[in-house]
């Protein structure tokens, strides 16, 4: 692993488990001072708990899939879009979810939500508009299947669940990560969507 090929990546990741792994071990009330909340964000304005929330987790295991998920994608976006247009897609991408996932749950004051699977949405997202032929395994599929297939897949699915009732992972978020990774990345580089055409 070369950190100095993708050290926003590497960075990001570093940040996710250092912040993660204090509210798990040391400070039990660390992930409820900044997770996801609609009625801290709507009536405290405490609109900084959009970003943090992305770098806390319910769990050791919520944590390892999204930062293996994210070393699997990001080094490839960050060499194609440069630290910036990285730094861009992952942010951009929190924020994107951030207003979605509000929008979606605003009548529920006690909605809440942690995680950086906004930001690695939009990161995998990225990587998909840039090698959409690539071939990925998803578990439990048998079988490869193109990059562009499980994107599709993926935003169908999301769509479809975001508005479930007592759902325990919050679809709307990843939606609108993968959003903004699509137009951001199209944005940067408008080549890769005009060049299928």
């Amino acid at each position: 692993m070369d950190l100095a090929l993708a050290p926003v990546t590497y960075a990001m990741i570093v940040a996710n488990i250092i912040a993660s792994s204090w509210a798990f071990f040391f400070d039990r009330n660390f992930t409820g001072q900044f997770a996801f909340n609609v009625g801290a964000i709507a009536r405290h304005k405490q609109h900084y708990r959009v970003f943090t929330s992305s770098f806390l987790h319910n769990d050791p295991i919520h944590l390892t899939f999204n930062m293996v998920a994210l070393f699997s994608f990001g080094p490839l976006v960050e060499a194609v879009l440069g630290r910036t247009g990285f730094f861009v897609i992952y942010f951009g991408a929190i924020l994107s979810s951030g207003i979605l996932s509000f929008f979606v749950n605003r009548r529920n004051d006690q909605y809440t939500s942690v995680g950086a699977s906004d930001a690695v949405s939009g990161v995998i997202f990225a990587g998909i508009l840039i090698s959409p032929f690539d071939e990925l395994f998803i578990f439990p599929i048998p079988f490869a299947i193109p990059a562009w297939g499980f994107g599709f897949l993926f935003l169908g699915i999301s769509t479809l669940l975001m508005g479930a009732e007592n759902r325990r992972i919050a679809h709307e978020g990843h939606l609108g990560g993968a959003l903004a990774g699509i137009a951001l990345t199209a944005l940067m580089l408008p080549t890769l969507v005009t060049g299928w055409f």
